[in-house]
């Protein structure tokens, strides 16, 4: 066989396998890994309907918040975040929020799981900052619920 003909075999079959093998955002998750996701969301929701008490049924009492910020840590209880997301602005208006993950990593051994996602927060609709989110969770009488979250929030990001 000539080196041509080898190099287009060669060729061909790494288009075909490409095309055969499963991308990381087509591969489905489990229901498991939608379990584990579901106190994620539910933070995120209360977080756009600036809504405490949902905030604080996403995790367990005194779950820890680190947000890093200009390479700067800024630490924070569950309550403490709800509590200031939950307080009405002094002009009266909440300016609209929404916190979104995308190609989450879903990682669970038994009762303990973690979820690794690039995320965008949203201010008015429109990019603020973006990063990456961690969240370290674990199960409670079979329900998931969020033990710890960490952030990585920068302003260059991609959508602004």
């Amino acid at each position: 066989m000539t080196p041509a003909r080898t190099l287009f075999h060669s060729a061909l079959a790494v288009a075909f396998l490409a095309c055969a093998l499963p991308s990381p955002a087509a591969v489905a998750s489990t229901p498991e890994e939608d379990a584990v996701l579901a106190p994620v969301h539910q933070l995120f929701n209360g977080m756009s309907a600036h809504d405490g008490s949902a905030i604080k049924a996403s995790a367990i009492p005194g779950a820890n918040m680190i947000l890093m910020r200009d390479g700067k840590p800024h630490q924070m209880t569950i309550e403490s975040f709800a509590d200031r997301l939950s307080k009405p602005s002094p002009d009266g208006k909440d300016t609209p929020i929404e916190e979104s993950i995308h190609d989450p990593l879903v990682r669970i051994d038994n009762d303990l799981a973690v979820v690794w996602a690039p995320f965008e927060f949203l201010s008015n609709g429109k990019v603020d900052h973006c990063g990456t989110d961690l969240f370290n969770l674990i199960r409670v009488d079979g329900k998931w619920l969020i033990a710890s979250v960490a952030d990585t929030g920068r302003k260059d990001c991609p959508a602004q």
